[in-house]
C-alpha cells in the first residue's frame, strides 16, 4: 500500500467531513454526552478497525474521543485511512 500524494490527500479530504490533516495523520475529534457514549463509540471503531486490519490511534478524554489515522508501513496516509475514516463517520 503506497502513501498518497499531498494533492491526493487534499482532494480526498472533502469525502470525509469533519476530518483534517495534521502532519502525516487524518484526525478528527468526536464529542458525546458522557463517558459511556465515548466508550460505546470506541467499541464500534474497534470492530471496524479489526475487520479492516487497520487500527487508529485513539485518545479518550471523558466525553471526547480523538482518532488519528495513518498507514505506518506506507510512511504516510493511504487509501486505507480514508476508507476507515468513512466507515467511522457512518457510526455517528
Amino acid at each position: 500500500m503506497a502513501a498518497l500524494s499531498p494533492d491526493e490527500i487534499k482532494s480526498r479530504l472533502a469525502s470525509i467531513p469533519g476530518w483534517s490533516l495534521e502532519k502525516d495523520e487524518l484526525v478528527r475529534q468526536f464529542q458525546f454526552p458522557d463517558f459511556l457514549g465515548s466508550i460505546a463509540f470506541v467499541n464500534g471503531v474497534a470492530q471496524l478497525a479489526e475487520a479492516a486490519g487497520h487500527h487508529p490511534d485513539i485518545d479518550i478524554r471523558y466525553n471526547k474521543v480523538r482518532l488519528a489515522l495513518t498507514t505506518h508501513d506506507a510512511g504516510g496516509i493511504s487509501s486505507k485511512d480514508f476508507d476507515l475514516a468513512a466507515k467511522v463517520g457512518a457510526l455517528i
